[in-house]
């Protein structure tokens, strides 16, 4: 058995107590001004950024990438959230179209979801046959040490969650019509697979935890410590140093007047004022 499939985390023996709110978002804001830096110093490097996000549905992935990428440029900061392959797309070679989305210099790209697929849903609901899953589990870690070997900084993260608290999320997202989007059927197939995906997932990392390619489990019945966690170990992961300009720039006057005058306000059509409504 792998390294990472066989250990017990110390947090997996008692369940932590939530991190308080002021506490999150104070720690919370300063790990997304290191992230900022971290990808000045990818831009100025030229450095390749890849992260995996995988683990079960509803255990807090998508939250963590939110939250990596809000302090980020979003032109050099890309999430790959790939669907399911088209009839083209099911006759390529299987990881033909995640080389497609590999950053190039200066990207960092974050796969919520990845060529793991194969390992874990398409496994478990015989969407891939076993010769096809067998050769991918062979590939698979052949493909990583290309990667890394052509100087691609690749991290894999496997968000673990509780029984019970996948169910309460679950519930969570049937209750409330603005999240009830984010529960697929695939998401509610997965409850009564829920045996078969943690016998893949051990399976997988058997395979796939390697040295030079490790997963690295994230506890996250608490989303906010999952968050602090995985971006804090993310930033150790890259070896970056402050670039931050010293001398930020200073904003110009604003030009004159020069005879210029607006348009009458009743010529334009506003937006009515919503907010006004509820205050009277």
């Amino acid at each position: 058995m792998s390294r990472a499939a066989g250990s017990i985390s110390p947090m997996s023996k008692k369940r932590p107590r939530r991190v308080p709110r002021n506490l999150y978002e104070a720690e919370l804001a300063r790990l997304q001004i290191e992230l900022a830096r971290m990808q000045t110093w990818v831009r100025a490097e030229g450095a390749r950024v890849v992260v995996l996000f995988e683990g079960r549905d509803a255990a807090g992935k998508g939250g963590t990438i939110k939250r990596i990428t809000e302090p980020l440029n979003p032109r050099f900061c890309r999430i790959a959230a790939l669907p399911a392959p088209n009839d083209r797309e099911s006759t390529e070679w299987y990881l033909q179209r995640y080389v497609a989305h590999l950053p190039s210099a200066g990207e960092i790209v974050l796969f919520d979801r990845s060529w793991y697929n194969r390992a874990g849903v398409e496994h478990v609901l015989g969407f891939c046959t076993d010769d096809q899953y067998r050769l991918f589990m062979r590939q698979c870690p052949e493909f990583e040490r290309m990667l890394i070997e052509d100087g691609i900084l690749l991290t894999k993260y496997w968000f673990s969650v509780s029984d019970e608290q996948q169910r309460l999320r679950f519930q969570e997202r049937i209750d409330d019509p603005t999240k009830r989007w984010k529960l697929s059927p695939m998401d509610l197939e997965s409850r009564s697979h829920y045996v078969d995906y943690s016998r893949a997932k051990d399976e997988m990392f058997v395979y796939t935890d390697l040295p030079e390619s490790p997963w690295f489990v994230v506890e996250a019945d608490d989303k906010r410590r999952a968050r602090l966690n995985c971006i804090a170990h993310l930033l150790s992961r890259v070896p970056y140093e402050d670039r931050t300009d010293k001398h930020p720039p200073k904003l110009p006057r604003r030009q004159s007047e020069g005879g210029y005058r607006r348009p009458p306000v009743d010529s334009q059509t506003f937006v009515p004022d919503h907010a006004a409504r509820l205050e009277d």
